[in-house]
């Protein structure tokens, strides 16, 4: 399981974006997203930094 901190990350349209993000990138990832701890937890076959990489294409920061 990968936990990623991210900033902006506000609102369920935020949410959404970084999980098609992700999802780009590894369309069989399970994301679930905690809004209020500004982080995504992810399981993924696909490491770390493309995970970190997608969401920041998507426009989010990613904190490390």
């Amino acid at each position: 399981m990968i936990t990623i901190k991210v900033e902006r990350m506000k609102c369920g349209g935020c949410a959404a974006s970084v999980k098609r993000a992700i999802a780009a990138a590894d369309p069989d990832a399970v994301v679930d997203v905690d809004l209020k701890g500004h982080a995504v937890h992810v399981q993924s076959d696909r490491d770390a930094a493309t995970i970190r990489s997608a969401i920041e294409r998507a426009g989010y920061k990613v904190v490390l």
